[in-house]
């Protein structure tokens, strides 16, 4: 069975417009999945990525183009400028480690609400009751946004460790047990045909 590391940012508007894309490859294919939220901007940092406010203009301008394009594409809302944006991703992705570990819900719907409050709902996913509130859609337990928060900051920080590590550099980032490095909701569909065998 395949497995899929899959590296993402919850302040990430590329991995909202990948919504639930992934998921639906990984069972199409009987894949596996572990969920593994990071902190971009260190990531950047430590891989040798440019945070987007400190980008050449002609760079934002496109990204800005290129996300309303997506967004019409994938038929999916999108707030080029968000109200809540930047904001701390942490308690966000603390809560989808403690889903994880937990269990008896749908990681994909979570980690999708969650970037989808932030980029279509605006609203601020460092807040708990919106933290909570994904996490009950998702079929958790909202207590999890309490729990577990120092494992959830320790792996949270081990994600980026395994991310520098396993040569990811961008959200969302996925990697297979076969070695397969796929950057971006723009190359799923490579995804899908690695898993088939065809790539």
């Amino acid at each position: 069975m395949a497995h899929i590391d899959y590296y993402f940012a919850t302040v990430s508007p590329f991995t909202y417009l990948a919504g639930l894309r992934m998921e639906e490859i990984a069972q199409r294919h009987g894949a596996t999945v572990t969920y593994k939220p990071l902190d971009i901007l260190a990531l950047f940092a430590r891989t040798g990525g440019t945070p987007p406010k400190e980008r050449h203009p002609s760079r934002q301008e496109y990204r800005l183009q290129e996300l309303q394009r997506l967004s019409v594409l994938n038929d999916m809302p999108i707030n080029l400028k968000p109200a809540h944006w930047p904001t701390n991703p942490a308690p966000s992705s603390y809560a989808i480690i403690a889903a994880q570990q937990a269990g008896g819900g749908d990681l994909g719907r979570l980690a999708h609400g969650i970037c989808r409050a932030c980029w279509a709902e605006e609203r601020d996913i460092a807040q708990d009751e919106v933290v909570r509130d994904c996490l009950s859609d998702a079929g958790f337990d909202p207590a999890l946004a309490d729990k577990g928060l120092l494992a959830g900051a320790e792996t949270y920080e081990r994600n980026l460790e395994d991310a520098v590590a396993a040569g990811a550099f961008g959200a969302p980032f996925y990697i297979t047990d076969s070695g397969g490095r796929f950057w971006g909701q723009d190359r799923l569909h490579h995804l899908d045909r690695h898993l088939a065998g065809e790539l």
